[in-house]
C-alpha cells in the first residue's frame, strides 16, 4: 500500500490534534486545512487571530471551525508558565518563562507536553534549532536514550527506505551512532519498512583502515549486542549495503548486505549530502526530517518546503502520535 494512504488509515478516527506555530504561512494554512476538511486530524493554529484570518483570506483558505490560540492572550498562560518552570527544574525563572512562552515554538511545544495536542509541526519559517531546542528542553528524549536524531523517509514508486541521521548530530560517537541505528529501526517499523539496518562507511568489513571506520565497526558491535533482535550490520559501503551482486562479493556472509532498508550514515555531513543526492539525482522523494526518540512527536519542516511537504509531514507526525 502507498505510504500516505496507509498513514491516513492509521491516523483517521483517533481524534488527533496537531499544533502549527506558523499559522500565517500559506503553505501551513493550506496543508492543515486540507487535513481538517478530509477529517484526518484537527489542526490548532498559533498566532494573533486577526492576523491568521487575514493570512487565510489572502491564501483563499477557509479556516472556519479551526481553533486559533494566541500566546499573548491565552487563558491558561499562568498554568503553562508554572508547568514550564517545574519541567525546567529551576533552569528558568517564572519571568524568563513568561518571555520564552510567547515564542510560538515554545508555546506549541508546551501544548504537546501538557497533552492539549498530540504533536507539533514547525520549521517552515524557523531554522531547525528553533524547533528542536524547545522539544529537547521540554519534551525530552525517551528513557534510555541520550539524543534525538533526524531521519528521512526516501520514497520512489514502491521503493521506500529510511536515511539517518541527516539533520541533527554532527559527528556522533560509536555509542551515539549505535543509538541512532536502533532508533531508526523503530522509526522504520512505524512506516511499514522492514528494518534491515546498514551502518555505512567508505569501507566494507575492514577493506580499509582508519579511525572513521573503527567508529562504525564499534557502533555495529554495540547495537548488535544491545539489540540482538535487529537485523543490523556494518561497516558497509553503500553499494555493498544496497546491491545484491556487490554484497555477494564484498560481504557474502551478511544478512543485511544487498538488501538494506535503513541506512545509517557515520556523521551528519555525509548523511545530508547522501539524502540530497538520492533526492536530486535519483528522483526519490525525501520526507522529513522525522525527529526520532522524543517522548512526544515534534516534526521539523525544511524552510524550502511546499504545501505537499507540510501535508505529508503532518501525517507522519500524527502516525508517531498513534504509535506513542
Amino acid at each position: 500500500m502507498e505510504l500516505f494512504t496507509s498513514l491516513k488509515q492509521k491516523v483517521t478516527g483517533h481524534n488527533l490534534k496537531l499544533v502549527f506555530p506558523e499559522a500565517t504561512d500559506s503553505r501551513i494554512l493550506k496543508a492543515a486545512t486540507r487535513l481538517f476538511q478530509e477529517h484526518i486530524l484537527t489542526p490548532v493554529f498559533l498566532g494573533e487571530p486577526t492576523a491568521v484570518q487575514a493570512a487565510a483570506s489572502a491564501a483563499q483558505v477557509d479556516i472556519t471551525g479551526i481553533e486559533t490560540l494566541d500566546p499573548n492572550n491565552y487563558s491558561d498562560f499562568a498554568d503553562m508558565v508554572t508547568t514550564f518552570v517545574e519541567r525546567r527544574h529551576g533552569k528558568n525563572t517564572p519571568e524568563q518563562a513568561q518571555t520564552m512562552l510567547r515564542d510560538p515554538n515554545y508555546f506549541g511545544t508546551m501544548l504537546v507536553y501538557m497533552q492539549k495536542v498530540d504533536g507539533m509541526v514547525s520549521g517552515a519559517i524557523h531554522p531547525t534549532g528553533d524547533t528542536v531546542r524547545p522539544a529537547l528542553q521540554i519534551i525530552k528524549v525517551q528513557p534510555g536514550l541520550t539524543r534525538t536524531s533526524g531521519a528521512f523517509i526516501m520514497q520512489k514508486g514502491d521503493q521506500r527506505y529510511l536515511f539517518a541521521d541527516c539533520a541533527i548530530n554532527i559527528n556522533p560517537s560509536a555509542q551515539e551512532l549505535a543509538e541512532i541505528a536502533a532508533t531508526s529501526a523503530q522509526t522504520a517499523k512505524v512506516f511499514d519498512i522492514e528494518p534491515k539496518v546498514a551502518l555505512l562507511s567508505f569501507s566494507t568489513k575492514g577493506s580499509a583502515k582508519g579511525e572513521e571506520i573503527d567508529k562504525v565497526a564499534e557502533a555495529t558491535k554495540i547495537v548488535q549486542e544491545q539489540h540482538p533482535e535487529l537485523a543490523v550490520d556494518g561497516e558497509l559501503q553503500f553499494d555493498a549495503a544496497f546491491v545484491p551482486e556487490v554484497a555477494q562479493q564484498k560481504a557474502p556472509d551478511s544478512a543485511v548486505a544487498g538488501q538494506s532498508t535503513v541506512f545509517v550514515f557515520p556523521e551528519l555531513q555525509s548523511g545530508n549530502i547522501g539524502y540530497k543526492i538520492a533526492q536530486r539525482f535519483g528522483g526519490f522523494e525525501a520526507i522529513g526530517p522525522v525527529l526520532q526518540g522524543l517522548n512526544q512527536p515534534v516534526s521539523d519542516l525544511s524552510r524550502g518546503c511546499n504545501e505537499e511537504d507540510v501535508y505529508k509531514l503532518a501525517l507522519i507526525t500524527a502516525a508517531q502520535a498513534v504509535k506513542a
